[in-house]
């Protein structure tokens, strides 16, 4: 059932970009794909995919996007994202690499792949109010934690002790992949924002 028309991105430089754009496209949103600063302009939201975030860091900071995007956050763009996209947009990260960029857009603090490497990987049902019933099966690939969130945010549910997804305002971010298991309902939460 389509949701919006609202013009969205998704950061297409590494990752799972594709799925969520399909999945966004299933709910109404008009998408693009975004791999140069000028790509942003015009967009009411951006989803910064799953993948692997010290290549996703390098690669926005080879592009040229780090300030662009932080630009068009402070300017009302809302941000949806997942796994590696939560640890790039996160206040701190408590065990980056040197130099590793992050974007800065919530007040959290996240640790990188904190339930295990790739074989501790798994998919479980969670209940999240938020998007109502019935559960919603997610990925965990890799995972971080959100080990710490500030006042303004919102946890909407949590995992093994661990907020799993949080909303900022405008901003929803996950430790997990929806678009991976196909259920469109965050996505839907999202763009009824926009």
């Amino acid at each position: 059932m389509p949701t919006t028309g609202a013009r969205v991105g998704v950061l297409a430089l590494q990752g799972d970009f594709r799925e969520h754009m399909r999945l966004l496209e299933s709910c109404g949103a008009s998408v693009v794909p975004i791999r140069l600063p000028e790509e942003l302009t015009g967009l009411q939201g951006l989803v910064i995919p799953g993948g692997e975030s010290t290549t996703m860091s390098r690669l926005i900071g080879t592009a040229g996007l780090l300030e662009p995007i932080q630009e068009a956050v402070a300017g009302g763009m809302a941000c949806l994202t997942t796994c590696a996209g939560t640890i790039l947009a996160a206040r701190e990260i408590r065990d980056g690499l040197p130099g590793q960029i992050h974007l800065q857009i919530l007040d959290i603090a996240v640790r990188r792949n904190a339930f295990g490497r790739q074989l501790q990987s798994e998919e479980v049902e969670l209940d999240i109010p938020a998007v109502g019933r019935p559960p919603v099966l997610v990925a965990f690939i890799r995972a971080p934690a959100i080990e710490q969130v500030g006042e303004k945010v919102e946890v909407l549910v949590t995992y093994r002790s661990q907020p799993a997804a949080v909303r900022q305002g405008r901003h929803l971010a996950l430790t997990f992949h929806p678009e991976i298991t196909g259920d469109p309902r965050l996505h839907r939460l999202f763009l009824a924002t926009l």
